[in-house]
């Protein structure tokens, strides 16, 4: 049982290109919005998308994976845990953040139509 405990995983579209950096140690980290969409039929037997929208972020080769092989609207599947992070802005203000930190990254819809794991 001790594996579920905060695990994550998600399948979705890439919302904008990711934004890879380089820290100093040269170990990478990117960060993008993945959106999720749900599907269902209103009152009036309408089909309905419901879009969420989720911050991940990928550390070392799985972040180089990220910066060399998608962008904006690749489908990916990724697999990790939730993190909550604080930080002060400029003007004194304390804000949370919770992100998706993935460890494991599932390219969808490759060359063939061949899905890549990395």
């Amino acid at each position: 049982m001790g594996t579920i405990k905060n695990h994550v995983q998600l399948i979705g579209h890439i919302g904008e290109d990711p934004k890879v950096t380089t820290l100093e140690s040269g170990r990478k980290v990117a960060r993008f919005l993945l959106a999720t969409n749900e599907h269902y039929k209103d009152a009036n037997g309408a089909k309905q998308t419901d879009t969420n929208w989720h911050s991940v972020v990928v550390w070392g080769k799985t972040a180089e994976i990220i910066e060399k092989y998608t962008s904006k609207g690749k489908e990916i599947g990724v697999s990790g845990k939730l993190k909550t992070r604080t930080y002060t802005t400029d003007d004194g203000n304390q804000r949370y953040v919770t992100e998706i930190e993935a460890n494991e990254i599932l390219l969808l819809g490759g060359k063939n139509g061949n899905a890549n794991k990395a």
